[in-house]
């Protein structure tokens, strides 16, 4: 059964860099052929993907964040990351992590995690 965790703060002031990190358990970040997602749900706009991370290290981004987006992994730890830059308040949303696969030309997410509220607010 393959677990994720968020964990970072849960208060962040605009401008500021948001950091998140997705500590996963029960499968390895690097087995084929799985992407590392990090999502996002803000208040009343539904869940928007961001990017991810794949099993390789292949880094993808959506065109609208990649320009303040950042994706990374640390392997020994079994870990993936987010760094969101130059934060606004409409960046205040509940940030999920999650693990995808390709299924024909669907991309499907089995394993969410519980996700974590981040509020942008000086």
């Amino acid at each position: 059964q393959v677990q994720l965790q968020e964990s970072g703060p849960g208060l962040v002031k605009p401008s500021q860099t948001l950091s998140l990190t997705c500590t996963v358990s029960g499968g390895s970040i690097t087995t084929s052929y799985y992407y590392w997602s990090w999502i996002r749900q803000t208040p009343g706009k539904g869940l928007k993907w961001m990017g991810a991370i794949a099993y390789d290290g292949r880094i993808y981004y959506s065109p609208s964040l990649k320009s303040h987006t950042s994706i990374s992994r640390d392997t020994s730890k079994n870990q993936f990351s987010l760094q969101l830059s130059s934060v606004t308040p409409e960046d205040t949303a509940v940030y999920y992590c999650g693990r995808g696969y390709y299924s024909g030309s669907y991309y499907v997410m089995d394993y969410w995690g519980k996700g974590t509220l981040v509020t942008v607010s000086s």
